[in-house]
């Protein structure tokens, strides 16, 4: 029999939106989706929903995201928005100056050295915290017990598994670091198979271990001694130390009006921004066809000049030599806007004033929403795995620069420029929903597309995930997915765009979106026809 690759045939199911009233919990995994609705139906919020899909998602789509991940949360409560970064650190003893001694000219995608200080289990612990009704414990039980009992991979899961293990076994073979990856994500000296049982119990502890010590055993207990102990083995960076002195941070979450809707994303160091700034450049057009080389051209022109600024200013905050209120400025927009004409141009960083991740959203019947992201960066990450922890160690470093020139060059204690962001929209006072574009440099191009999606051309969540989507490379090259119109794409050619055609579809991002009608309260989701996505309804 052939086997079935689902990155190659273009959006085999098609899906209708799912709609309900009492919950709704949209992601990439059925199994974790389920998590979060059974935490809702057990009288948890939103919230509580959001913590134990994104805990299952660690045991049932390690391909994209881990205990050792980063995260970032948009959530609506009370009529208002909220922004949480738990996004880490560089090691405190880590240095250009110490990396070029040690041979090394760019930070390294694998290994010991692009790990940072992990987030996501702090983040956990801080949103049930604040926003939480059920006890921190009692989330993790669906997680825990997919890690004991074992699931069976879904396809897109196998796929990526497979894909991993293909590159892991060439790269990862001379170096005793990686020995752990392939102890608990190849147990049988290969990757398991679409359909076929996978367990860790090294998870199951670990998992445990954080719900009933609310995280601290992974920052300043059990877990972080363990983490050290590794990491002083194999001579690497990250200490007990950047564990123990790691706080998630609450911030104030960025926007711009978009056509009568406020678009809400996670300031710098995340790359919402950029999405942001391409639509402050766009609502200065007026769109009346969405499949129009006119509409596809200015869309693609302004991300291109986003983006390039994005690269150019982004890292965090605190290290930005350029305002986020300058960069989302109005006479900004403009100066940009008046670069776009009628062919493809080469992008330069504008001269502002100068001062493989998983994706959820859930809702509840009080009204409470939240976008929520989480990932690894790069699949598995860094191929680091504590041992008889399941604990994968993401490698976020690997963005930063050894160009100490440069505005996200690497220091102690500093955050990256991170690409995972999740996305809100509101109207007024009323929360629209939360919605999301997973992979990589993906992800605000993603959001820029869905929003116009349904703003613009008034499509539902599920139609607007389901169409064709592009992707900005550099320069002039443009990438377009499997189903983008020919017609379309040779046009976009003629203006002197590069267009490429991709056979894989799974390269244009992966996401899911929740709307609430705000007289009935009924929700309304959608989820990617580019991954094994579900939306679990109540």
């Amino acid at each position: 029999m052939v086997e079935f690759d689902p990155m190659y045939y273009p959006y085999a199911s098609r899906r209708n939106a799912v709609y309900g009233n009492n919950g709704m919990v949209a992601t990439s995994q059925p199994l974790a989706a389920e998590a979060g609705l059974e935490v809702l139906k057990k009288g948890g919020n939103a919230i509580d929903a959001a913590i134990a899909t994104a805990a299952a998602l660690t045991v049932v789509e390690p391909t994209s995201n881990g205990i050792g991940s980063d995260s970032f949360a948009l959530v609506w409560v009370d009529g208002k928005i909220h922004g949480l970064n738990a996004s880490g650190y560089a090691p405190s003893g880590i240095s250009i100056e110490k990396l070029k001694e040690l041979g090394y000219d760019e930070i390294p995608t694998f290994g010991k050295v692009p790990v940072t200080v992990p987030g996501t289990p702090k983040g956990w612990a801080e949103l049930s915290e604040r926003f939480g009704k059920l006890p921190f414990e009692e989330l993790f039980v669906p997680a825990i017990r997919y890690a004991e009992e074992g699931y069976p991979l879904s396809p897109t899961l196998g796929f990526h598994w497979k894909s991993a293990y293909k590159k892991f076994k060439e790269i990862f073979k001379d170096d005793a670091i990686y020995d752990e990856w392939f102890n608990v994500f190849a147990p049988n000296g290969r990757a398991p198979e679409t359909g076929e049982l996978w367990k860790s119990p090294g998870h199951a502890r670990t998992l445990r271990e954080i719900a009933k010590t609310k995280a601290e055993s992974f920052y300043s207990g059990e877990l972080a001694d363990e983490i050290d102990a590794y990491f002083t083995k194999h001579e690497g960076f990250l200490t007990k130390e950047d564990l123990s002195s790691y706080e998630a941070k609450w911030v104030d979450p960025i926007k711009v009006n978009y056509r009568g809707y406020d678009v809400w994303e996670i300031p710098p160091n995340g790359q919402g921004i950029i999405a942001l700034m391409a639509l402050n450049i766009l609502k200065g057009y007026e769109f009346n066809e969405k499949d129009s080389v006119d509409t596809y051209h200015k869309q693609i022109e302004a991300m291109k000049l986003s983006f390039t600024d994005g690269l150019e200013y982004i890292t965090q905050q605190e290290h930005m030599d350029v305002s986020v209120e300058e960069l989302l400025s109005d006479q900004y927009a403009d100066a940009r806007r008046k670069l776009i004409g009628d062919e493809a141009l080469e992008p330069t960083p504008g001269e502002p004033q100068r001062g493989g991740t998983v994706y959820l959203s859930a809702a509840d019947g009080e009204g409470n929403m939240i976008s929520y992201i989480q990932s690894n960066y790069m699949g598995f990450g860094s191929g680091v795995v504590v041992p008889g922890t399941g604990i994968a160690m993401q490698n976020r470093g690997h963005t930063f620069s050894l160009d100490s020139e440069h505005v996200n060059s690497l220091e102690p204690g500093k955050q990256t420029y991170h690409t995972i962001i999740p996305g809100f929209l509101s109207k007024g006072s009323e929360a629209v929903g939360p919605f999301g574009v997973m992979g990589g440099f993906m992800q605000p191009q993603g959001h820029a597309q869905v929003v116009m999606n349904m703003v613009d051309f008034d499509l539902n969540p599920q139609a607007a995930l389901d169409a064709p989507r592009w992707q900005w490379m550099k320069d002039k090259v443009v990438k377009v997915d499997p189903l983008f119109p020919e017609h379309l794409a040779q046009a976009l050619q003629r203006r002197g765009h590069k267009v490429e055609r991709s056979l894989y579809h799974h390269e244009f991002g992966r996401g899911q979106i929740i709307v609430r009608d705000p007289e009935t309260g009924v929700l309304c989701g959608g989820t990617e026809p580019r991954t094994d996505g579900h939306v679990a309804v109540w």
